[in-house]
């Protein structure tokens, strides 16, 4: 194996227009966990446990994309202690990113399908001992036998990761990332799919004692919302990471198909868009954070525009208007854990 990897050209070129798209994207996912991490804060109501999962989950993407951005940035061309130092971050923050990405799933699925709060809750320790710890673990192991540095772009974007130089270094590779991110792609379809079932099941059991409307109800477009949440999650997941799978298959076949330029971009993108993709479906497509942000931004743009050419009164009547409405958006994002809103 170890020759047929190094048979052909090793190295693959990362070209000015991929670092800049690559960049833009992680630059999205900052922004994106940001936001996350923000409405988290600022909203005490919406601290709900799933928000919280997913509030650490942003925190492992937000350093995921940091990292990333400061390797595609530099495009390491050699080993360095700089190089040592990303990888290692991007290392524990990507494998920490899969392990978050699947507790949500594993308590959404005990909450809703086994309708088992206290165990759920009872469960939430472990997952930051698993999904902080064993990727720690791995990582410290990983730098302490010298096995992250640089890889030449061949199972990345510009970044570093585990160094081809490594005799073992499919085995770390799949160790300190592929490996989960494989059993990802297993187990999220298998829990949102047995979740909509349950719910859909739910649903039409309930059904059966309403009145037929002849409209749909604001329940009914909160659960179908969230139904196609449970759809799109496993997917988007498993469309953005595919890439990276991909070229590391190639990269043990020895195909000098892992070095062309729109895989290694759709690589580069998939990797660290996580957190924007995360923030579009439980913040900017959750009706309630969008008001409550929309009166937010309403309540700034007072302050800033109106203060100073506005009467006093005039001011302080929009403010307050504005104010009001952030204050006053209470409902419940939907029925269940307010993740899924």
């Amino acid at each position: 194996m170890q020759y047929v990897i190094m048979a052909g050209r090793n190295e693959t070129e990362v070209h000015v227009y991929q670092q800049v798209v690559v960049l833009l994207s992680c630059a999205l996912s900052f922004f994106g966990s940001v936001l996350i991490i923000f409405t988290y804060v600022i909203w005490t109501d919406l601290r709900t446990t799933p928000r919280k999962l997913l509030m650490y989950l942003s925190v492992a993407d937000l350093l995921s994309a940091i990292s990333y951005s400061y390797g595609v940035w530099r495009v390491f061309k050699s080993e360095s202690w700089d190089c040592v130092a990303q990888g290692a971050i991007s290392t524990f923050a990507n494998t920490s990113s899969f392990f978050w990405t699947v507790t949500v799933a594993i308590y959404l699925y005990i909450y809703i399908v086994k309708s088992n709060q206290r165990l759920a809750d009872g469960l939430v320790l472990w997952f930051h001992i698993i999904s902080w710890g064993v990727p720690f673990v791995i990582t410290v192991a990983a730098v302490c036998m010298h096995k992250i540095g640089y890889d030449a772009s061949e199972v990345s974007v510009g970044w570093c990761w585990i160094s081809l130089k490594a005799s073992d270094h499919v085995l770390w590779m799949m160790l300190t990332g592929k490996i989960w991110e494989l059993l990802a792609y297993l187990i999220l379809p298998v829990m949102y799919v047995l979740i909509k079932k349950h719910i859909h099941g739910a649903h039409a059991a309930l059904s059966e004692y309403r009145p037929i409307l002849t409209s749909v109800r604001p329940s009914d477009a909160h659960t179908s919302m969230a139904d196609r949440k449970m759809t799109l999650i496993p997917i988007i997941f498993i469309g953005l990471r595919i890439w990276s799978t991909i070229r590391f298959f190639l990269l043990l076949l020895g195909s000098p198909a892992r070095q062309h330029p729109m895989l290694v971009t759709l690589h580069g993108i998939g990797n660290t868009l996580q957190g924007a993709v995360n923030c579009t479906l439980f913040v900017l497509f959750t009706q309630l954070l969008r008001s409550r942000l929309a009166a937010l931004l309403c309540s700034c743009c007072c302050c800033w525009y109106t203060a100073p050419v506005s009467p006093a009164s005039e001011y302080c009547e929009r403010s307050s208007a504005c104010a009001s409405s952030v204050r006053g958006s209470r409902a419940q994002d939907i029925s269940g854990p307010s993740v899924n809103s």
